[in-house]
């Protein structure tokens, strides 16, 4: 994958390198269909997740300790080699 630039959410990077991630509401918050799992490391250095995204993350499925919304991470020089999978139970509505 290309470098993300910096300040891009984890869902417009997902976009621009054409991985099949939802977004439904347009990063807005208000859905939960870019939720992503991080490693741990990565998980402990991005701010920690706002009350409105962590209110949309407990309707998720596949819900892990170190879960975020893609639209809520955003690149950062520290995130550097960050990796990121999407939970297996993760259903696309817009195939």
């Amino acid at each position: 994958m290309a470098a993300a630039p910096v300040g891009d959410s984890l869902l417009e990077i997902a976009h621009a390198n054409k991985v099949d991630i939802e977004g439904a509401c347009g990063g807005e918050t208000a859905c939960s269909t870019c939720h992503v799992i991080l490693r741990k490391a990565d998980f402990d250095k991005v701010p920690e997740p706002s009350e409105a995204e962590e209110d949309m993350l407990d309707l998720a499925l596949g819900l892990t300790p170190t879960s975020r919304l893609g639209c809520q991470v955003f690149a950062a020089p520290e995130l550097d080699g960050m990796e990121v999978t999407m939970p297996k139970e993760v259903n696309n509505m817009q195939k």
